[in-house]
């Protein structure tokens, strides 16, 4: 699991004879990441495509563009079936005649009623204006303009102008029409010209006759006969659909895995007669590899493992495995291609040669509870095959601490119920089934811390029904510490956060160790790792020793204590003093730790030595853990005291805080033994109708915004410590992925 699954460089070496059933096999196989080949060997070149690759990416191009045109998508496929090269050639020719006529003429009607449309836009100020359209027109004498403008402006430009005699303005609530009369000299664009000047804007006058509002009438019983048969046109599509889009798909399958197998040989070197392919495969599955191609060609082709690839960070060749033929082995070469003279693909005579010094590509192995985790992982980025995966890590401590920040029974059922709809409903999208995956873990976490705090919705029913009254306990086995009596849970969290945070760093800081232990040795892992481990468990056993038991908070000793609301007996480590300065005081051993990691941090990494307070400012981040904890068990506590109303009864551990679930009661009533000292809300339920009203939608949104917020803040908190204080110590990334040669096929079959 910390590990992602071994892979191994192969080699595939033979005849161009056999390379057609090569291809097949190992495609069906679906297990080779290809090495693309990069030109480096002498009298090797990239292979030309198989016969028929241009016709495949062709057809495969037409049958996109009929999907698209249908709107095809996954969920049309219908039965799985055989696609031959017949059906390919006669059905896919009929479906894109048949398709394309009719795209066509949607294409004509949508294009015809966007005209209509643009007609009925430019009626409305003629409309407005209702004067008829055959008067707008056809004029010997006069000349006529429609359109928009300052009325005032728009007469004193005409009187002004020279080349008209006399004019008549008609006006709408919008539209302007003038009617100018010119002199005898004047041209044709007379008044047009007068016009430039007032800034008019002028329509085109529409040639048709009657009113605009018959026109406008017309125009839309236009439109709606071409909409009545673009509808039909679209319904014939849809039938279309309806029939074509199993085949599409299944079309569409055979084809891009025809295009894969024909363009296959761009990516091996190949001489006039013989071929080589390269990749990567797990390991585990080299033997099944070999085996199936030898099935199918038998010695015709060489099969080699020539590398396993070990768990290191760079990738460099002295951390691989060299498991490829002895020098002058035969069964390194490469095949002849004539069953003679064999093309050696030697560097050096002796060992085989890689195509290119790529990293192999990192298949993560996980389990399947641990799968959905890998979306969170891959956010931040695929992890480097040299290094370590932290998606278990992320599985065992993410919905733990969302759980822990949110801690309520109802909001993790809501949560689960959310995360099992997605991981249920979208098998097809990996992202949100993992998305869901993660919900469902985080909202079970939130329901079992939920149950441990006693509430439910920020009431506390299962503390009264459960802990309290089935079990006789005097509270629930933790709480979250919102009320005076229970102050001491709330700085207990922040020493539980701090604790977290100590252990969750020095697993972050011990997969480092170990990747640079691997990779150079232990005292680079020491520079680099081992600094940190020393100064930050050095730094936090002093301040939890007795050397600072004067100076420290007091609920860093008592927390744990046995009187504590932890009781495991832990006060606080001895001080294991060594000896005493004058005048800066007691050295312990613990101090001693810290400054000697800091000396082979600056020794080593003088550069990062400036950041030495970071075991300090990082382990501290963790207390946003019970920062949001509270402020969540706020938000909940404000929604249900509106609601409900809240009392306060004097105990002898400090006042409690009660809802007025079933009444609410006066100051100076009993409730279980303690007198009610303060009304802090009478609560809107206990108020007339219209106020419950009020009341039942401050209690559902309120809820609602909580369960929002739990994501926003929880969600993103818990990331954050992920991602910038666990990541960091170890995690780069950057890893490929693993892309084998084959079709996962969903809508075809070869049976």
């Amino acid at each position: 699991m910390l590990r992602p699954e071994q892979m191994s460089k192969v080699s595939v070496t033979g005849s161009k004879a056999v390379m057609d059933e090569v291809i097949e096999t190992a495609h069906d196989l679906n297990l080779l990441h290809v090495t693309e080949y990069d030109g480096s060997w002498e009298g090797f070149y990239p292979g030309d495509p198989i016969e028929g690759a241009e016709e495949a990416s062709d057809r495969l191009v037409t049958v996109r563009s009929l999907e698209s045109i249908l709107d095809v998508d996954d969920e049309d496929a219908g039965p799985t079936r055989i696609v031959t090269d017949e059906a390919l050639e006669e059905e896919l020719e009929e479906i894109r005649t048949r398709v394309n006529d009719l795209d066509d003429r949607r294409q004509e009607l949508r294009q015809e009623i966007r005209d209509v449309e643009d007609r009925i836009d430019a009626i409305d100020p003629f409309v407005d204006l209702g004067i008829d359209l055959d008067l707008l027109s056809g004029y010997d004498t006069l000349q006529v303009a429609v359109g928009e403008g300052n009325r005032d402006a728009i007469e004193r430009a005409v009187i002004d102008a020279d080349g008209i005699r006399s004019h008549e303005i008609f006006a709408g609530e919008d539209a302007l029409g003038i009617f100018a009369y010119p002199s005898e000299d004047a041209d044709d664009s007379a008044l047009a010209d007068a016009l430039v000047s007032a800034n008019f804007s002028s329509y085109e006058i529409p040639d048709a006759d009657g009113t605009p509002s018959e026109y406008k009438k017309e125009l839309e019983h236009e439109k709606q006969q071409l909409e009545s048969k673009l509808s039909t046109v679209e319904n014939e599509l849809d039938a279309e659909k309806m029939d074509a889009a199993g085949f599409l798909l299944a079309a569409e399958e055979k084809l891009a895995i025809d295009v894969q197998k024909t363009e296959a040989p761009l990516s091996f070197a190949t001489t006039e007669n013989a071929f080589i392919s390269e990749g990567w495969i797990p390991t585990e599955r080299y033997t099944a590899f070999k085996g199936a191609i030898k099935d199918a060609v038998g010695d015709r082709v060489e099969i080699e493992e020539l590398e396993r690839a070990t768990f290191k960070r760079d990738g460099s060749d002295h951390v691989r495995e060299d498991v490829g033929g002895a020098e002058g082995d035969a069964s390194a070469s490469a095949a002849a291609a004539d069953g003679g003279e064999s093309a050696d693909a030697r560097a050096d005579g002796g060992s085989a040669v890689v195509m290119s010094d790529d990293k192999p590509p990192t298949v993560q192995n996980n389990p399947g509870p641990v799968k959905p985790f890998e979306v969170l992982v891959q956010a931040v980025n695929r992890p480097s095959y040299y290094e370590f995966d932290p998606t278990i890590v992320l599985f065992l401590t993410f919905p733990a601490f969302f759980g822990f920040m949110i801690g309520d029974f109802g909001y993790g059922l809501v949560y689960t119920g959310i995360g099992y709809y997605l991981y249920t409903n979208f098998a097809d999208r990996p992202a949100f089934k993992s998305m869901g995956g993660v919900a469902l873990a985080a909202g079970l976490f939130t329901t079992l811390f939920g149950f441990l705090y006693g509430e439910i919705f920020g009431l506390h029913l299962i503390s009264t029904y459960f802990w309290e009254g089935a079990l006789g306990l005097a509270h629930p086995p933790i709480e979250k510490g919102l009320s005076p009596a229970g102050i001491e849970w709330a700085t207990g969290w922040l020493v539980v956060s701090v604790v977290v945070g100590i252990v969750h760093l020095n697993v972050g800081w011990i997969f480092d160790f170990v990747e640079n232990l691997e990779l150079h040795d232990f005292e680079h892992a020491m520079y680099e790792s081992g600094s940190w481990l020393l100064m930050v468990n050095g730094l936090w056993v002093w301040v939890f020793s007795d050397a600072l038991a004067g100076v420290a908070p007091e609920f860093l000793y008592t927390t744990f204590s046995s009187e504590g609301v932890l009781p495991i007996g832990f006060t606080g480590f001895p001080a294991m003093e060594l000896f005493t300065i004058p005048g800066v005081g007691p050295i312990t051993l613990p101090l001693v730790v810290f400054l000697v990691g800091l000396v082979i941090l600056a020794i080593g990494e003088p550069i990062e030595a400036v950041e030495f307070l970071n075991v300090l400012v990082n382990v501290l981040s963790y207390t946003r853990l019970a920062a949001v904890l509270l402020a969540k068990a706020g938000m909940a506590f404000t929604v249900n005291l509106l609601f409900f109303g809240v009392f306060v009864t004097e105990s002898a551990e400090g006042a409690e805080w009660h809802f007025g679930l079933g009444h609410m009661p006066h100051v100076g009533d009993m409730y279980h033994g303690h007198e009610v000292t303060e009304i802090m809300f009478g609560g809107l339920v206990h108020g007339d109708a219209a106020t419950l009203l009020l009341g039942l939608i401050v209690l559902v949104l309120g809820h609602g915004l909580v369960l929002a917020l739990g994501v926003t803040s929880a969600g993103l908190q818990a990331v954050r410590l992920e991602y910038v204080e666990f990541f960091n110590k170890f995690f780069d990334g950057g890893g490929r992925e693993y892309e084998p040669f084959g079709y996962e096929r969903r809508f075809t079959t070869e049976d």
